[in-house]
């Protein structure tokens, strides 16, 4: 199964997959994709390092996303990938267009072919103002254009907001 779970900020997406995760009965693979660029960043992943069970397998990917999750795919096991928006930001920073074109086809084709159950945690960052910067506006566009693709593929996709879930698509 294939779940998106998106959200804003602070919304309760990445909460809501962590306790997914853990009713699973599955064994889990947490995929970090930030870097701890910053101090502020920094804080950030130690707050999600103490959300999660220490029991949970930590892999951290910020750019080969669809290698790893071929590498770590096996049956009854769940894979948690906490975010897409950092990871498509990490791709956008390397500057390297065909780079980022590259592994955004490759994880839309690896996705259907795994085995594992997965949730994928993102940022719904098009429902704010037209940014005014280039980069800025060109993120919100692949992530917007990430996402459509994404909710295609997806069996499930909720979106939260102030810490409650609305299903989108798929069962309740």
């Amino acid at each position: 199964m294939l779940q998106l779970i998106l959200g804003g900020a602070r919304s309760g997406k990445s909460r809501l997959a962590e306790q997914i995760a853990k009713d699973s009965g599955l064994s889990v693979v947490y995929i970090a994709t930030a870097q701890a660029l910053d101090e502020e960043m920094q804080q950030r992943i130690q707050h999600h390092q103490q959300q999660r069970p220490s029991h949970w397998q930590l892999c951290e990917e910020p750019i080969f996303l669809a290698d790893q999750l071929l590498q770590l795919d096996q049956e009854n096991q769940l894979i948690l990938v906490d975010c897409l928006t950092l990871w498509l930001t990490n791709l956008l920073l390397a500057e390297d267009t065909a780079l980022q074109q590259q592994q955004t086809e490759k994880l839309m084709k690896v996705l259907p072919q795994l085995k594992s159950d997965i949730i994928l945690v993102s940022n719904e960052t098009g429902l704010g103002v037209v940014p005014m910067g280039e980069i800025s506006r060109r993120f919100v566009d692949e992530a917007g254009r990430l996402h459509q693709a994404l909710g295609q593929l997806a069996d499930k996709v909720v979106f939260c907001v102030a810490g409650f879930p609305m299903i989108l698509k798929g069962e309740k």
